[in-house]
């Protein structure tokens, strides 16, 4: 297969080395890369060309990401063929060498229309940075225990078939799926999301083998992280209001009420610590929260044991990740508070 890697790029003059650098290490080197630089008004586009890759230009672009790749995926669909496949990166992202060689060896197999990748996360942004990393430790584990049977394919390294993206275009032109006649729905918060949604509906596979993998950029300040889970919670929950209650929903619903169950526990829970303290002068946990307590103590240490006897040793202590926890449900629940009052969506 060949395969066309696209980077939409919105000023990542620090990153965009390092990412054409991790595919240029590739066991299996793409064929071609294009750098989108997408509203720069720094030096991407100049350091990309250093590093011997196209590099286009939007026009005209109000739609962020969705919008940059659009306008480049219009141009190149129509002259792709069956053995053409294309890959969207992150501009922040660095893949692993062998992510390209084992996302084609699955795609070769016919069985799958687009293969993702698990990520972890770079180095640094403090307490906030290491919440980040632990948190992406065990989605990667739960992707693997579940062999590759993720929910979504992520926007931080994915390889569609062509066709499979030409089928998308071809849908939502005949109005069997949202959005205008192109691959990705400007409209969304969350343009990954959705097109994920949309190649199920369609009846494809999609899978994230344990082999693609990638590290990634963390939010820095809890400021941004806020920013960036409110917009992926509100992007989810509206991207299921678009495409309804259906078979592939299905799930995807039952997540998002366990979301909102957890919500309520751990308000709960933490509403009892505070009666314990102002009302019994002391912590005086009840046999039901104690064992949840326990439960949870162990689902922490286990699930970030890949990161190391120092993370396991933190995640015991269950107070530290209860502040990533808690501030987490906080997000959470705004998201769904403003989505059941359909505030102005923000990127």
């Amino acid at each position: 297969m060949r395969v066309t890697v696209l980077i939409p790029a919105h000023n990542e003059a620090k990153q965009i080395t390092e990412t054409i650098a991790s595919l240029r290490r590739q066991e299996r080197p793409p064929d071609h890369i294009i750098v989108i630089a997408d509203n720069c008004t720094d030096a991407t586009a100049a350091f990309a060309q250093l590093c011997g890759v196209e590099i286009v230009g939007t026009r005209g672009n109000r739609h962020k990401k969705a919008g940059a790749l659009n306008q480049v995926l219009d141009r190149l669909l129509p002259i792709f063929g069956p053995d053409d496949a294309i890959m969207v990166m992150d501009a922040d992202s660095a893949l692993d060498p062998g992510f390209i060689r084992h996302g084609v060896d699955h795609l070769a197999t016919g069985r799958y229309a687009a293969v993702g990748g698990t990520f972890t996360g770079k180095p640094g942004g403090g307490a906030v940075g290491m919440f980040q990393r632990n948190e992406y430790a065990r989605y990667a584990r739960d992707v693997r225990r579940l062999q590759g049977k993720a929910l979504v394919l992520t926007g931080t390294a994915t390889i569609f078939r062509a066709a499979t993206l030409q089928e998308v275009i071809a849908a939502r032109r005949d109005r069997r799926l949202p959005g205008l006649p192109h691959v990705y729905d400007v409209r969304v918060l969350t343009e990954d999301n959705e097109l994920t949604l949309a190649i199920l509906h369609l009846g494809f596979r999609i899978l994230c083998p344990k082999e693609c993998t990638l590290t990634t950029e963390v939010m820095p300040t809890w400021r941004e992280l806020a920013q960036q889970r409110l917009r992926w919670k509100r992007g989810a929950l509206e991207n299921l209001v678009d495409y309804g209650w259906t078979p592939v929903t299905r799930p995807y619903w039952g997540r998002q009420l366990l979301s909102l169950v957890g919500i309520l526990v751990i308000t709960a829970y933490l509403l009892s610590l505070t009666y314990s303290v102002i009302w019994l002068g002391g912590i005086q946990i009840s046999p039901l929260w104690a064992s949840i307590t326990v439960i949870f103590m162990v689902e922490r240490v286990v699930t970030v044991r890949r990161r190391g006897p120092a993370q396991m040793a933190i995640a015991a202590t269950i107070v530290v990740e209860m502040v990533f926890d808690v501030f987490l449900q906080i997000v959470q629940a705004r998201a769904f508070w403003q989505a059941a009052w359909r505030k102005e969506r923000k990127w």
